[in-house]
């Protein structure tokens, strides 16, 4: 009952500026129909730059567009601490009215809670309320640098579950394995990876795939991969007015025709059992005790089978554990076993992973350590794929202790601290001036005291030291110290050592 609607999702952490001039006239779109909802970062932590260049991303994108009840909607949410509506999608119905109204949008700052603004869209805005179709299509475009303050899997799931085709473009400081789960199937055609500055680059690949999307009644497929695509389609029939017939063979032999079918609420199933790299010519015969409906038929070419795993990543390295991630999981995988043990030894465990899963944590490791991790994907046909990586984890104890000063003088301090474990390489001291430029000094592992000069007599400055070691980041210790106020500076008197 749910049909397909366009939600542009654009989770803004870094962008927006001068566009790039489109040369020449924009081509209108033909035959689209969907509601487009662009759900913007207006938290505080996105500058007035990056701001603007979302804004002027969005209305390129747009511009082809054809708007109106019959045509293309769209409609603006804000991902802040609360989510607000900009404007709902029956508001705008031409193109000069949708360009003024983006390029018009104002920053509201709060904080980045983007599962709460993909809650709201799926209980608030696909509502007739808020100007929504119910038999439109759906689809998810989020542009995004990976950063939220809360929870996106869940709710971005919720609205794949109505039939949301979802595309992700990241800025490039994103996940990969998170995103490429959030992202319609596959990643090669709905995730894109690209600089803030260079996303008009992706604005026409990015519309066609959207438009593709959205080409109005018409049987459809997505969710393509190398044994099942998903049929979309628009509302023809109700439960009791008739039911579907859903038939699918590959091209030239209709011997292996299957038939399959479905009650007259459908408008989209998933199909699945299916050989890769096949063409599958599909038909739905629409069977109304009403009237006659013509049949609709598409044509479906499934991916190349999905090897895993393609990549294997180590993440939260810790004195005695690490993260162990790999891609992609399709379903052939029955499950995945994860072999590691420490370099140079023989010793190895042995850890099973359900097929489903994409990650696991490897506990009870030496601290200081390097690893040799290999993920095999058990197939359930029986073959086998490895990949192995190496995991380094962290050195124990790796944080300065006890940061203490000494008083030297109107503009002078020491610094000292006790010495960090571990096989340390070097201490960076750095000191943040209330007033001037910042410190910034590198010392050996034997030195542990530093004199810090110049320093504004009545100032407070920040004093930070941070261990360095060979494989981790070291932890810094901050202290604050106040220099003595000019009153007692001008009485001061430096009393020499006996």
């Amino acid at each position: 009952m749910y049909a397909r609607i366009l939600v542009l999702f654009l989770s803004l952490h870094g962008l927006l500026g001068q566009s790039i001039p489109h040369r020449g006239p924009y081509p209108s779109v033909p035959d689209v129909e969907g509601d487009l909802l662009f759900l913007l970062d207006s938290s505080g932590s996105v500058s007035y730059y990056e701001f603007s260049r979302v804004k002027e991303f969005i209305a390129d994108l747009l511009r082809p567009f054809t708007f109106g009840p019959h045509d293309v909607q769209t409609s603006v949410v804000h991902i802040s601490t609360t989510p607000t509506m900009e404007f709902p999608f029956d508001r705008y119905l031409s193109s000069r009215a949708v360009q003024h109204a983006v390029r018009g949008i104002q920053q509201v700052m709060g904080d980045t809670n983007t599962g709460k603004a993909l809650s709201f869209a799926k209980e608030k805005l696909f509502t007739g309320e808020a100007g929504a179709r119910p038999n439109v299509p759906k689809a998810l475009v989020w542009v995004t640098d990976g950063f939220s303050t809360d929870d996106v899997s869940r709710p971005m799931q919720a609205l794949k579950d109505l039939g949301v085709t979802v595309f992700i473009v990241s800025t490039g400081r994103g996940n990969y394995l998170e995103l490429s789960a959030a992202a319609s199937q596959p990643p090669e055609k709905h995730l894109h990876f690209v600089d803030v500055d260079d996303l008009p680059i992706i604005i026409k690949e990015l519309r066609d795939s959207v438009t593709d999307v959205i080409q109005a009644k018409r049987l459809r497929a997505t969710e393509i991969s190398s044994d099942s695509f998903r049929l979309v389609w628009p509302k023809l029939l109700a439960r009791n007015t008739g039911y579907y017939v859903l038939e699918y063979a590959p091209t030239g032999e209709p011997r292996r025709k299957l038939t399959k079918q479905l009650t007259g609420d459908h408008t989209t199933v998933l199909v699945g059992g299916l050989m890769p790299q096949t063409t599958y010519e599909v038909a739905l015969v629409p069977e109304s005790n009403e009237r006659y409906i013509p049949p609709q038929t598409t044509r479906v070419t499934t991916l190349e089978e999905v090897i895993s795993p393609a990549r294997v990543l180590i993440s939260e390295s810790k004195p005695h554990s690490v993260r162990v991630s790999w891609s992609p999981t399709p379903e052939s995988v029955a499950s995945y076993q994860v072999l590691y043990g420490p370099l140079p030894a023989n010793s190895v465990k042995l850890l099973v992973v359900d097929g489903s899963r994409n990650s696991t944590v490897l506990e009870n490791l030496a601290a200081n350590s390097t690893y040799l991790v290999t993920v095999s994907a058990i197939y359930k046909s029986g073959k086998e794929r490895a990949l192995s990586a190496k995991a380094c984890t962290q050195e124990e104890n790796s944080k300065v202790k006890h940061l203490r000063f000494e008083d030297l003088g109107p503009h002078t301090l020491k610094a000292s601290w006790d010495p960090a474990d571990g096989d340390v390489l070097g201490y960076r001291v750095r000191c943040r001036r209330q007033a001037g430029p910042s410190n910034l000094l590198s010392v050996s592992p034997q030195i542990h005291s530093v004199l810090l000069s110049n320093l504004t007599a009545g100032s407070t400055n920040k004093v930070c030291v941070k261990p360095v070691y060979k494989n981790l980041p070291g932890k810094g210790l901050c202290r604050m110290v106040r220099m003595q106020p000019a009153s007692q500076v001008r009485s001061y008197r430096h009393r020499p050592r006996a």
